[in-house]
């Protein structure tokens, strides 16, 4: 977990990418906030993700620094329930 109270939900997405915007429409609709990253012009900033994460889609969604994947984890975190203390936290 970060320093400070609040957990920190990072999110790399580009425009076109229907993945993206359904993690954005799950976190919306949980009231989770996130910072948003729009690397859809940005081919250095997508290769650094690609290099740090190993991740080559979009979106690549971390929570506390700590990669979550995309998506489809994001998804089943919702679905065990694991996203319950973010939304907590943002209440």
């Amino acid at each position: 977990m970060a320093e400070g109270s609040e957990t920190r939900v990072r999110m790399h997405v580009t425009r076109w990418c229907g993945y993206c915007r359904a993690a954005k429409s799950l976190l919306d609709r949980e009231g989770i906030p996130y910072d948003e990253f729009d690397v859809t012009n940005d081919p250095a900033g997508r290769d650094a993700i690609r290099r740090t994460s190993g991740w080559r889609t979009v979106p690549v969604i971390f929570i506390d620094d700590e990669l979550v994947g995309g998506f489809t984890e994001l998804s089943a975190l919702h679905r065990r329930g694991q996203l319950d203390t973010l939304k907590a936290k943002a209440s």
